[in-house]
C-alpha cells in the first residue's frame, strides 16, 4: 500500500513584495523560488532571488520552469496573471488584503500555510501591541495639549491623476495621530474610484500636512507646492510636505506596519510639538 504524506508548500512564487517579506520575517524563505522584479523589502530577497513578474505582467515560462507549488499574488489588479497560471494547472492564492485588519488577517493565514503558524501569531502580536502603543500616544498627547487638534492629511499616492491614499494607509494615518482628508476614498478598493479630478478639493481641505508617496516614482514637494491655487494650502504654506517610500507604506504587509507606521507617526509627532510651542507663545 502507498503512503501518503501531507506537507506544506515546498516552491512558492510571491507576485508582490509583502509576501516575499513575510516569509523572510517568519524565517521560512527558503521556500521562496521567485519575485516579484519591484521587490526591495528585504534587500536580501533582490540579491538572491529570480525575479519572475511585474506588477500586470509575468514571464510566465518561466513561472512554469520554477515549478512552483504555489503561486501567491495580490488584488484584482493580478487576477490576469493568476487566471492563466491556474490555466497551466498551477495553485494560485490571490490575497485581497485593504485594511489594517485584513493585513493581520492575511500574516495569519499565510504563516498557517507554510506551517508557522505560532511565529505568525508572534508576529501578529508585535503589530497589534505596537498599534496600541502609538494610539495611546496619540492619546496622551492630545490630553497634554487639548488646544491641539488632529492635523488634516492628505496622503497623495499618484500625481497624474490624483489618487489619494488606500484604506490601509488611511487608517495608519489615524492610527500615527492624523485626520485624512479623503477617509471615504480611502474606503474605496480600487485607484480609480480614488481619483481627485478636481485639485480644488484638496484646496478646500486645506491639509496641515501633505504626504507624498508617487507609487515607487520620487515625490516632488516643489511640484506639488506649485500647483494653482494650492499656495494657499496651510500644508504649502508651512513646508509641510513629506515623502514616505512606496516600498514602506503602499505594500499591504509588514512594511506598512513597521517603518510606514513609525514614518508617518514621526510626521504627526512633529506636527504636535510645532503646534504646542506655538500654541504655548500665544497664550
Amino acid at each position: 500500500m502507498k503512503a501518503f504524506k501531507a506537507r506544506y508548500p515546498e516552491r512558492i512564487i510571491c507576485l508582490t513584495e509583502e509576501t516575499t517579506e513575510l516569509l523572510y520575517l517568519l524565517g521560512e524563505q527558503d521556500r521562496i523560488v521567485g519575485i516579484s522584479g519591484f521587490t526591495v523589502r528585504p534587500a536580501q530577497a533582490r540579491r538572491e532571488k529570480p525575479k519572475v513578474s511585474a506588477f500586470t505582467s509575468a514571464r510566465y515560462e518561466r513561472i512554469l520552469d520554477l515549478k512552483p507549488d504555489l503561486v501567491i499574488g495580490f488584488s484584482d489588479l493580478q487576477a490576469d496573471i493568476a487566471a492563466e497560471l491556474i490555466r497551466h494547472g498551477v495553485n494560485v492564492l490571490v490575497m485581497n488584503q485593504r485594511s489594517v485588519a485584513q493585513i493581520l488577517d492575511m500574516i495569519l493565514t499565510l504563516s498557517s500555510m507554510v506551517g508557522a503558524a505560532e511565529r505568525g501569531q508572534a508576529l501578529v502580536a508585535t503589530y497589534t501591541a505596537r498599534l496600541s502603543a502609538i494610539q495611546a500616544r496619540v492619546l496622551a498627547c492630545l490630553q497634554a495639549h487639548p488646544q491641539v487638534a488632529r492635523p488634516r492629511v492628505y496622503f497623495e499616492e499618484w500625481d497624474e491623476p490624483m489618487i489619494s491614499g488606500i484604506r490601509w494607509v488611511s487608517e495608519l494615518v489615524e492610527i500615527a495621530g492624523g485626520q485624512d482628508c479623503f477617509a471615504e476614498l480611502g474606503r474605496m478598493p480600487l485607484g480609480k474610484d480614488r481619483i481627485i479630478a478636481d485639485p480644488q478639493r484638496v484646496i478646500n481641505a486645506d491639509p496641515q500636512i501633505i504626504i507624498g508617496s508617487w507609487c515607487g516614482k520620487k515625490f516632488r514637494p516643489d511640484k506639488v507646492a506649485a500647483r494653482a491655487g494650492w499656495q494657499r494650502i496651510d500644508a504649502v504654506r508651512q513646508g509641510r510636505l513629506h515623502e514616505i517610500k512606496s516600498a514602506n507604506i503602499l505594500q499591504p504587509g509588514p512594511a506598512a506596519l513597521s517603518d510606514g507606521l513609525e514614518q508617518l507617526h514621526r510626521i504627526m509627532l512633529d506636527y504636535y510639538d510645532e503646534a504646542s510651542t506655538g500654541a504655548a507663545s500665544v497664550s
